[in-house]
């Protein structure tokens, strides 16, 4: 089915990035089905557009599922539990609420006869540390940082087959995946889940891989907040924000409106694109760059900390020609992580 979606459900689209998706889709005169538990919602009900359907209820709940998905011919699955976390003790809650959640909500559209679109909600955590480039060896896949590396302060993964030094290099969405936390493999068996329901189903499915999305609504003083947030609620308390490692580390940082604009692009292109996108901003920048940018309006200068959490990688920025290409998506949003603080 390739015709456009006339309803589209986005389940988690109370929370940061579904609600700006819900706000862009009503202004494109979509009808919209919200599900939602309101949880770790970042808007209250009335907040939403004028017309939304509000369903309150659990992704893991099949029957929540089955009210929201009735009559929709597309669905945009949004909600999830997201961050590194605290540590492995999360596990259970991540793979429940991704992966479980994602299995009841498939299973309700093949009883449904579901035959629209779906757009998922990925990471690119799913590539671990991407790819970079050897002097001798040319491209390698970083093999994982070591614990003792990591508090030594060597930061900077070397080639697997030499040891030398590594120049980063941004990464396709060929790129072999390789997810290094507990997050990042749940995102990853999202993707293959609703994969195999799509192949099953003749259902095509795009899989949108975010990086690291910054902007209003964004979650502050939790453990699974943004690296942005965190360094913004800092600054709020008057503090230098910390940054771990020597800073350099390299990602990318993409507005939540150039989030929303590329699920909009996605659910609404004539042709839908089946497989994986990358939505980057195209500009990388160090964790160091982005402290800068939100502590100095406060006239603070950020703390290099050291140290580090084993899960995170070094560096990944990625390449966003392909949806460029395909869906027609850039991003238009000027790099400003004090954002955060505006509606």
């Amino acid at each position: 089915m390739t015709d456009r979606p006339s309803r589209i459900l986005v389940t988690g689209g109370a929370g940061f990035i579904g609600s700006h998706i819900v706000e862009a889709l009503a202004e494109a005169n979509v009808e919209v089905v919200v599900l939602d538990s309101l949880v770790a919602a970042a808007v209250e009900p009335a907040q939403l557009p004028d017309g939304v359907e509000l369903v309150v209820g659990d992704v893991r709940d099949p029957e929540a599922w089955r009210r929201a998905a009735e009559g929709c011919d597309a669905v945009c699955h949004q909600a999830a539990r997201v961050g590194l976390g605290v540590d492995f003790g999360d596990v259970r809650d991540y793979v429940d609420d991704n992966d479980l959640g994602t299995a009841a909500g498939l299973l309700v559209l093949h009883e449904l006869g579901f035959d629209g679109r779906i757009v998922l909600a990925s990471s690119m955590v799913v590539y671990g540390e991407g790819l970079s480039r050897c002097v001798e060896h040319g491209l390698v896949s970083p093999p994982p940082r070591l614990r003792a590396d990591v508090d030594a302060g060597r930061f900077e993964p070397l080639c697997p087959v030499c040891g030398a030094e590594l120049s980063p290099e941004d990464v396709s969405e060929d790129v072999p995946t390789d997810p290094r936390n507990v997050y990042a493999a749940t995102k990853l068996h999202q993707e293959h889940l609703t994969a195999v329901f799509g192949r099953d189903h003749d259902v095509p499915v795009t899989s949108l891989r975010y990086h690291n999305v910054y902007g209003p609504r964004l979650p502050a003083d939790t453990p699974y907040a943004g690296v942005a947030a965190i360094f913004r609620s800092s600054v709020r308390r008057g503090e230098p924000p910390r940054v771990f490692e020597d800073g350099g580390q390299r990602r990318d940082f993409v507005h939540v409106r150039d989030v929303a604009r590329a699920n909009v692009a996605a659910l609404l292109a004539e042709q839908p694109y089946v497989g994986p996108l990358n939505v980057a901003s195209g500009t990388p920048r160090t964790v160091l760059d982005l402290a800068r940018a939100v502590a100095e309006p406060a006239g603070l200068e950020p703390e290099v900390v050291g140290g580090g959490r084993l899960g995170d990688v070094r560096h990944i920025v990625a390449s966003p020609r392909r949806a460029a290409e395909t869906i027609g998506f850039r991003a238009v949003e000027d790099f400003d992580p004090n954002d955060i603080d505006r509606g």
